[in-house]
């Protein structure tokens, strides 16, 4: 365990620039194109609903459960007052929660803690996982953490570095469409159950401000992260 620890917290070598662009270039492409996004969508879900929980345990909220389901949907659920700041929070935290990620992990990247951030995704997964409460949400998360696993333990440094940026310039840039996405469902079938109209009923200002708000967060830190990386 000592020696596990200690590759943990070890600092690896910066890979070439070649590789860091070849993987941003790939992330990109899983988002915009339709079969890796069908794919990749899956773990945009994870983000998302692992934002809704995290900052509603920081808002005091009770966590009660996460569900995803295989239409790339997913739900969790808190108990706590349900109005409020918190809860604002809470609701507003899904849609930015991909890209915020994404940049947390750019910071790691540049500080070449490359293993660490692979592993904390691994701890972050296994947390989450006390709280699904279904089947397919159940394997979602269990394939993610063991592909993340196997690429930690089983892999050279080269490899582990690639895919960690390719891992985290895709949850970068996977932020903006599912905004896109949520705008389209709104008028083409109208749900009070969005986050956006959610956030609508809590403030009082209109879901479609909301999802400007998605996007221009989630434009703004992807911006942050290509220039800290890339420039």
């Amino acid at each position: 365990m000592g020696d596990v620890w200690r590759e943990v917290l070890s600092v690896q070598p910066e890979p070439e620039r070649w590789i860091i662009v070849t993987a941003a270039v790939l992330g990109l492409a899983a988002v915009l194109l339709g079969p890796p996004w069908r794919i990749g969508r899956n773990v945009v879900t994870i983000a998302h609903e692992g934002g809704h929980a995290l900052v509603a345990l920081l808002s005091g909220r009770q966590l009660t459960a996460i569900r995803l389901h295989s239409d790339t949907s997913g739900v969790t659920v808190s108990r706590g007052r349900p109005t409020g700041v918190g809860m604002v929070l809470t609701v507003f935290a899904g849609y930015v929660s991909s890209s915020v990620i994404g940049l947390l992990g750019i910071l790691m990247l540049m500080s070449d803690r490359i293993t660490a951030l692979l592993w904390l995704s691994i701890v972050v997964l296994a947390a989450m996982l006390l709280m699904i409460r279904n089947v397919y949400g159940v394997v979602s998360v269990v394939g993610t953490g063991a592909v993340v696993f196997a690429v930690s333990w089983f892999t050279p440094s080269e490899i582990q570095a690639a895919f960690a940026y390719l891992f985290i310039w895709f949850l970068l840039f996977a932020g903006i469409r599912p905004v896109f996405e949520l705008q389209s469902q709104r008028m083409r079938q109208p749900s009070p159950h969005s986050d956006a109209d959610q956030l609508a009923r809590l403030t009082g200002l209109p879901g479609t401000l909301w999802v400007v708000v998605f996007g221009l967060v989630n434009l703004v830190v992807t911006g942050l992260g290509v220039w800290l990386l890339l420039f």
